[in-house]
Formats: structure tokens, C-alpha cells, sequence
């Protein structure tokens, strides 16, 4: 199979994720539990701290060193701008998490379900460019970046957007939404993970002595999220394990699929 169809079927890998968890809406009845909800997102915390750390700020510290720089570096540089980029965005884009009724980021006229939207899209932006960015570096033939690590990658955020996808559209459907909007709701929140992923190709490609940098953003920009959101949700309302649980669970999985296949 040549690189060009890899990378295509690579990108898709977690938005087919996502798409198996919208699922729920077609069979969820009642509203979905709080415990389980807790128990996902501490999954997705989980993957997304082991993703950052082995598949990206390892390659990142590896690239620098295999091209005579501090290796250190670049990652540092790189996942503090990440940080800085989503903070900045979470400033100024205005959008609304779920279980909330006070909008963030600037104010604004937009309705709920748009800004519910653009919250959304500002936790999977993060992910599109860790998978765009590792596909990249095994086109670049970096020898940080290999196919199957590439492919462990996608696959890991593939498995944590399984519950995110449940997280979205199952509390659309017990809110009275149709099967149908509710799913369409949680495929549409991972659509913007491959055009995030092929944006950061695309601009990597102009840019290849700065993969390390690029490589450590994405690990910044996805702490972010986990950081900022995932966790202090996990600890919201009745005090519970399952967060935690889920978290290390999460975090084994990734670290495996990464170690095993990469």
C-alpha cells in the first residue's frame, strides 16, 4: 500500500471512532449516567496524556537529537506554544461546554448549539494535528516517525473519540433531540479532525526542520485540553473513582498500542 493511501485511510481512523460512539443515539433510551460519563472522560484524559508523551515529545526529543540540536528544545518551545495557542483560542472564540450555561471566550450573540459546536471543535482540533503531524513525519522519512507508529496513533485517538462521540450525542438524544440530529451532531464534532490533520500536512510539508516543534505543539495543545476540561469534569458533582479509573486505563491502552506497534 503506497504512503498517499496510508496517510488517507490514517486520517479517517478517528473519525470512524467517532462515529461508532454517535452510534449511541439510535439505541440510547434514557439519559446517559453521570458515572459513565465519568468513566469516558477520564478514558479520553487517559489516551490523550499517553499520545502526547510517546507519540509525540519522545519523536519530538528523538528528531532534535538525531539532527545534532539540544533535545530538549524543541519540545519544550513547541509544547508551550501549544499550550498558548489553545488558551489563546479558549480566550477569544466564544463557545459553551455541555452541562453549562455561561458561554466563555468573548461574548457573543451565536445560539447554544453553535456554541456548543465551536466548544467542541476547539477539544478536536488539538487531535487532528497530533495524527496530521505523525503522518508527516513518516512522509518527511523521519526515522522518529514510522508507519506503525503512525498508525498506533490514530488508532488510540480513535478509541478515546469512541466515548466522545457517545458523550455528544447521547445527551442531545435524552434532551428530546431525533436518533437522527443527535447522531449526525456527534459525527459532525470528528469532521473537523481530518481537515485539522491535513491542514497540519500541509503546512509541515513547507516546513519539515520544524517537525520536532510541530511534533511538541500537538502534545501542548492536547494537555490543554486534557487539563482544562477532560479532568475538572471528571470531578464534577458526586465525588467517584470511575475518572480515575478510566484515566488508567485509557493511558495503558495508548501506551501499549504505542510501545507494541511503533
Amino acid at each position: 500500500m503506497s504512503e498517499t493511501m496510508t496517510t488517507a485511510i490514517g486520517l479517517l481512523i478517528p473519525l470512524a471512532g467517532t462515529t461508532l460512539g454517535a452510534c449511541i443515539a439510535f439505541f440510547l433510551k434514557g439519559e446517559m449516567s453521570g458515572h459513565v460519563q465519568k468513566a469516558l472522560l477520564g478514558f479520553a484524559s487517559g489516551v490523550m496524556i499517553a499520545a502526547s508523551v510517546w507519540s509525540l515529545l519522545i519523536p519530538s526529543i528523538e528528531a532534535a537529537e538525531a539532527s545534532g540540536g539540544i533535545a530538549w528544545l524543541p519540545a519544550a518551545i513547541g509544547f508551550l506554544a501549544g499550550i498558548a495557542f489553545l488558551l489563546a483560542i479558549d480566550m477569544v472564540v466564544p463557545h459553551l461546554h455541555a452541562d453549562e450555561d455561561t458561554p466563555e471566550g468573548r461574548p457573543s450573540r451565536l445560539n447554544k448549539t453553535t456554541m456548543l459546536m465551536l466548544a467542541v471543535t476547539i477539544h478536536n482540533v488539538p487531535e487532528g494535528m497530533a495524527v496530521g503531524v505523525v503522518f508527516a513525519g513518516m512522509l518527511a522519512g523521519s526515522p522518529t516517525v514510522t508507519v506503525a507508529g503512525a498508525i498506533a496513533l490514530a488508532t488510540g485517538i480513535a478509541i478515546q473519540n469512541v466515548p466522545e462521540g457517545a458523550i455528544i450525542a447521547g445527551p442531545l438524544r435524552s434532551a428530546g433531540e431525533s436518533r437522527g440530529k443527535a447522531f449526525l451532531s456527534g459525527f459532525l464534532s470528528g469532521v473537523v479532525e481530518p481537515l485539522a490533520a491535513l491542514l497540519t500536512i500541509a503546512l509541515s510539508q513547507l516546513i519539515t526542520t520544524l517537525l520536532p516543534y510541530l511534533l511538541a505543539f500537538a502534545a501542548g495543545a492536547m494537555i490543554y485540553v486534557v487539563v482544562e476540561e477532560l479532568i475538572p469534569e471528571t470531578a464534577e458533582g458526586e465525588h467517584s473513582n470511575l475518572g480515575v479509573i478510566g484515566c488508567a486505563l485509557g493511558f495503558v491502552i495508548m501506551m501499549v498500542l504505542d510501545v507494541a506497534l511503533g
